[in-house]
């Protein structure tokens, strides 16, 4: 579900998320038959993935055509209700920032109920190769694919 948030020029405007559904499968719980804690980025990752996907956005694109990497710097996770093998749920990402950093959250609910899981942020800068120097903006051409300019 899209979220509002303001913008430098304080106009209200829709930043882009996208949502997957999946289900537990065995070999991502662990010995009290519940998701392992690390599997829950995998989930955060499939739908920035999918979020990307929808808006044109090639990652190894970018690194190819502009020679620009986008590593992420930090992440954080709050669990709050296990997801268990079989479980089906839905995890959406959604961009809450983009100016110097991608700021992207995340929220994993059941598809039955709606209990909320987990929820998560990641934050990701552009590097320049080969240097790997930090770029104080985000590139023009990515903040033009999620319609953010």
């Amino acid at each position: 579900m899209p979220r509002r948030r303001k913008k430098l020029d304080d106009s209200a405007t829709v930043l882009p998320s996208a949502s997957v559904e999946r289900q537990v499968p065995f070999h991502d719980v662990d010995a009290m038959r519940i998701v392992w804690h690390g599997n829950y980025l995998k989930y955060f990752e499939m739908a920035r993935d999918e979020l990307f996907s929808l808006h044109g956005v090639n990652m190894y694109g970018a690194l190819e055509d502009a020679r620009i990497v986008y590593p992420v710097i930090r992440t954080s996770t709050r669990h709050s209700h296990p997801l268990r093998c079989g479980d089906v749920f839905i995890c959406t990402a959604s961009i809450v920032e983009a100016r110097t950093k991608l700021v992207l959250d995340y929220q994993i609910e059941l598809k039955e109920g709606g209990a909320l899981c987990a929820t998560g942020h990641t934050e990701q800068v552009a590097l320049s190769l080969p240097d790997l120097e930090l770029q104080l903006r985000l590139p023009a051409s990515l903040l033009r694919a999620f319609g953010l300019e």
